[in-house]
């Protein structure tokens, strides 16, 4: 049996219905279609959409639409019944699926339906009383008497009665019978207190009708047929959804939709999933067209535009770089599509983007340009490169080059890296080849090789700041040289090469202001992130702290409602009462014209931006209330200002309020415009519901420059240390054991307070050992053993394991995670903990994480090696140790050691036994300084000191010294009472 929700009565033989489904009956079912409604109507009333691809090419009867209905001034859907063409206007007679009416509509207020508002059934359809016909009262005044007769139409008596029992039920239900062609016959029943009553039964009962087996009787042919859309529409459209609204996107005929949904409706087979993709409004949305900056929430500065690319097919890429830029990037990001065409014309850019760590965001338009163009040119000018790719790191570098080595372009630009160090004539005795046209480099490494080699690069004229804000950071006096030299190499080959200036990031920081105003004349601009485009467009972040309590009346004291010039501001709220809440306060005062739009207004929104869009004049204040899912399809662009009444719940979301203000952001393309633009403010009610978020927006705030309340650093300091407590099973930072500081402690997931239940060591904290690395991490930190000199525990047990293992090697029956097994390296026998066994479902061979527990390395090995350890062999301890030898880190801001140093160490170091002198232990690690390999002159008690590890990480020239390592780890201890009493602190 089911459910359904009777919406007009015109008689028996005509009841408009919707079926209820969904646990909560008509409540759910309603307000699935009111998301519907307000969906389609921000969806084609926002600015956003293009027209030409959403009206359709011609009308057909029977075909869905979207209309607008006047008289509510909402978009609904509806079938169209006939069409009427005369000389001046298009008109269609439709049908209102969702409202059970009939309405003419013009031809240029009707839209092609889109596939994600089809997927929720149609909400009216026609049903009638099945078996029954109308009977009336007929007197005949020749014979004086009166009877009761079929009729061809019901009585209005009858049409009353039904509609009268209809509104005292408290329950309506229907058994669906056979379907018909035009409407679906149905047995009644409705609950009135405690009876259940069949209104067939007692239509007949009243005499109102009579029983007939023929149920088509009693229709007229003239009745209208709504069409309702079948679940499973979805199986055969959903996967032809397309990304991008066209004229050729067309619903199924109203009489396909008619019989699938007949067929389902039958059975009362309703598939969840068409509730569920209507629960989350946008997520359905058509994507809009990349043709339109703006409204794809990119911003896009140039002082001359160019069409943008859409596909990495275009042909204006060289056929040299297709290959690879099909193999490894097939889908263009929203910032290449509008970066692209600027770089490949050879025009200084900026880009900002979550993509600009891939070098193919900017080298495929580059290298373009430079085949097409700079190469024929340079052939003129001296020896050099005419390109230099920076990056902040020899990471990075050894990533581009690898990239640019399997492209064709290496063939005629033989690209080139340099990495050098703080070696004393190491700069002068770099030869870069003759015919290199490409250097890959750091900042630092360059401003070696202009000190000795400034004229190799006097054709320089291509300049790639690869991760900008990182360069800009990490070495701003290099950049500054570098910058410079470019502007004047710039200057003399501006006739034959015009120079240009490519700035890639992932966020925007100050120093990109200098490098726009100074070196990048007619740059184009493009920030595809839209609260790094707020930083750029220098949006003021005014931040107020408040008790949830008192919001209101903060708002309030920040509008100012007499503005020296027109002020336009959005006020953010979360919900439809904090919208009408808002909206009654400041519509109360006179000085400002407030409008407010939520869900529930949208008929209203046609009136609201075209209010919002009229020019103002000083002294003139328009505030919208509104929501962030309304916020979506308004599409507006030139406010003032932004009110954050409700807290943004994500960064993006964030940023896609803040772009409300694009149009009034500072463009660096339009100097002369600069000085004049409209004054940005975005205000940021705190209170104390926003705990959670703090953390993430503080960041942003800093970056902004914002005044920061006391309380919120306070707050936020005390959020930070509850990040830092819960991060008990976490090992303590490698980089803070390192050198002393972690770069990322904002977002690197290791611990990096001391806790002295987890860092208390049983090492020694002072004094000198030996110690005996065996796995070279990196250059600095090592896995070894230390050397006890009353103990020969280990050397007698890898005597034993050898002997043992000479004799028979069984290999491990059964893998256990845990477990402790051993391993052959060459001739040596090795225990090894086993840190995980991969599911090997039918494969004979696999391999397994494990740990060599007496060298400290971890490697997978086949699992055929792994052998049984016998129980003798358990009780010894493991041996490993972590050994950091102090004072030292790589050179130019750099992360990590860069592989020659490791590789040069290892060989000096590995396997031999050193002196060092310890004076920090923590957990499994000791801190040692120095760190020396020392032997004795036979025969003699004299003992030489070969050679200094710390000295020969110098020697390399890649790294220096960290006066201040042991210094940070001490205090780091400190930072916790009770370290002072654990004696694991040398002074």
């Amino acid at each position: 049996m089911l459910k359904i929700s009777v919406l007009k009565v015109e008689n028996p033989s005509c009841l408009w219905g919707r079926p209820i489904w969904g646990l909560s009956g008509d409540v759910e079912t309603s307000e699935l279609y009111k998301k519907l409604h307000f969906q389609m109507n921000l969806f084609y009333r926002g600015a956003k959409q293009d027209m030409r691809t959403l009206k359709p090419t011609s009308l057909e009867e029977g075909r869905v639409y979207v209309v607008y209905w006047a008289v509510k001034k909402s978009w609904c859907r509806a079938v169209v019944e006939s069409i009427f063409v005369d000389s001046v206007s298009c008109q269609a007679w439709c049908f209102l699926v969702d409202h059970g009416e009939q309405v003419v509509v013009p031809s240029e207020q009707i839209r092609v339906a889109m596939e994600n508002f089809l997927q929720l059934p149609f909400g009216v359809r026609r049903f009638h009383l099945a078996g029954i016909k109308p009977t009336t009262l007929r007197v005949s005044l020749l014979e004086e008497k009166a009877e009761l007769k079929p009729s061809a139409r019901w009585d209005s008596s009858a049409t009353l009665f039904l509609h009268k029992l209809l509104q005292a039920s408290t329950l309506k239900e229907a058994v669906l019978l056979e379907p018909e062609s035009d409407s679906t016959p149905i047995k009644l029943y409705v609950t009135i207190g405690d009876i259940k009553i069949c209104v067939n039964d007692d239509l007949v009962a009243k005499r109102f009708a009579y029983y007939s087996t023929n149920s088509t009787d009693g229709l007229e042919e003239g009745d209208r047929l709504p069409v309702m859309l079948s679940s499973s529409i979805l199986t055969q459209s959903v996967s032809l959804v397309s990304n991008k609204p066209t004229a050729q996107t067309q619903p199924p005929s109203g009489k396909q939709i008619y019989e699938l949904w007949l067929t389902a409706l039958s059975t009362c087979c309703f598939d969840p999933c068409l509730i569920c993709l209507l629960l989350c409004p946008f997520t359905c949305m058509p994507q809009v067209s990349p043709f339109d900056p703006c409204r794809s929430g990119i911003l896009v500065h140039a002082t001359f535009p160019a069409e943008p690319w859409i596909s990495v097919n275009d042909p204006a890429i060289a056929d040299t770089l297709c290959w690879v830029q099909r193999k490894q990037y097939s889908t263009l990001s929203p910032a290449d599509c509008y970066s692209w065409p600027a770089v490949a014309r050879g025009c200084h850019t900026l880009v900002i983007s979550s993509s600009a760590d891939q070098p193919l965001s900017y080298l495929t338009p580059l290298l373009t340009h430079i085949m097409l163009n700079s190469i024929f040119t340079s052939h003129t000018s001296s020896s050099g490169p005419i390109a230099v790719l920076l990056c902040p790191g020899w990471e990075k570098v050894q990533a581009v080059y690898d990239l640019l080595g399997v492209s064709k372009v290496s063939q005629k630009l033989h690209p080139t890296t340099v990495l050098l160090g703080i070696g004393k004539d190491e700069a002068k005795s770099v030869k870069i080849p003759k015919n290199c046209l490409l250097l890959v480099t750091t900042p630092f490494s360059l401003v070696r090789l202009l000190s000795c080699h400034c004229f190799l690069f006097l054709r320089l004229c291509h300049l790639v700041l690869d991760e900008a804000d990182q360069l800009v950071s990490l070495a701003p006096d290099e950049m500054t040289t570098i910058l410079q030299h470019f502007q004047v190499t710039s200057d003399k080959e501006s006739d034959s090469c015009p120079p240009q200036l490519i700035v890639v990031a992932k966020r925007w920081t100050n120093h990109m202001e200098g490098l726009l105003s100074t070196y990048m004349p007619c740059p184009s601009i493009v920030i595809s992130v839209p609260e790094e485009a707020a930083l750029y467009g220098n949006v003021q972040q005014v931040i107020l702290m408040t008790l949830e309590i008192s919001k209101i009346s903060v708002l309030l004291g920040t509008l100012g409602f007499s503005p020296d010039v027109g002020q336009k501001t959005l006020i953010v709220a979360n919900s439809f009462q904090e919208v009408d809440d808002v909206f009654k306060v400041t519509h109360s005062t006179r000085s400002v014209f407030c409008l407010k739009i939520h869900e529930g207004l949208t008929h209203d929104i046609d009136f609201v931006l075209e209010q919002w869009k009229k020019d103002i004049g000083p002294g003139t204040h328009v505030i919208l209330v509104t929501t962030d899912d309304c916020l979506k399809g308004l599409d507006i662009r030139d406010a003032t200002c932004v009110v954050h009444y409700s807290f943004p719940s994500s960064p993006k979301l964030f940023g896609s309020r803040l772009f409300c203000m694009a149009e009034n952001f500072r463009n660096f393309s339009k100097r002369d415009q600069m000085r004049s633009s409209a004054v940005t403010r975005s205000v940021l009610l705190i209170s104390e519901r926003n705990a959670r978020h703090v953390i993430g927006v503080l960041r942003y705030l800093e970056r902004a420059n914002a005044l920061l309340p006391p309380e919120l650093l306070t707050f936020a300091q005390g959020v930070q240390m509850a990040n830092e407590d819960q991060k008990t099973d976490r090992h303590l930072c490698s980089h803070l054991k390192s050198f002393g500081v972690c770069r990322n402690n904002g977002i690197c997931p290791e611990r990096h307070r001391f806790i002295s239940q987890l860092d208390q060591s049983k090492l020694p904290a002072s004094g000198v050992i030996e110690v005996v690395p065996l796995y070279i991490k990196t250059a600095s930190v090592f896995y070894g053993r230390i050397v006890e000199k009353e103990d020969g525990g280990f050397e007698k047990m890898a005597s034993e394991m050898a002997s043992y293992y000479a004799e028979k090697k069984l290999g491990a029956k059964k893998l256990l995670e845990g477990g402790l097994y051993a391993v052959q390296e060459d001739d040596v026998f090795h225990r090894v903990k086993l840190l995980s066994v991969p599911d090997r479902g039918d494969r004979l061979f696999f391999s397994v994480l494990v740990c060599f527990i007496d060298m400290g390395k971890e490697e997978e090995v086949k699992s055929h090696q792994i052998l049984e350890l016998p129980e003798q062999f358990h009780s010894l301890h493991e041996q490993a140790v972590e050994i950091v030898v102090c004072r030292v880190k790589p050179i130019d801001s750099e992360t990590s050691w860069h592989p020659k140093v490791t590789r040069a160490i290892s060989q000096k170091i590995r396997g031999l036994q050193h002196r060092a002198r310890v004076v920090l232990s923590l957990g499994n690690t000791v801190f040692v300084d120095p760190m020396v390999r020392v032997t004795q002159i036979p025969g003699m008690k004299t003992v030489i000191n070969e050679y200094n590890v710390q000295a020969e990480i110098l020697k390399t020239g890649m790294g220096i010294r960290n006066q201040e390592h042991v210094d940070l780890l001490r205090a780091l201890c400190e930072e916790n009472s009770s370290s002072k009493d654990d004696g694991h602190v040398s002074r």
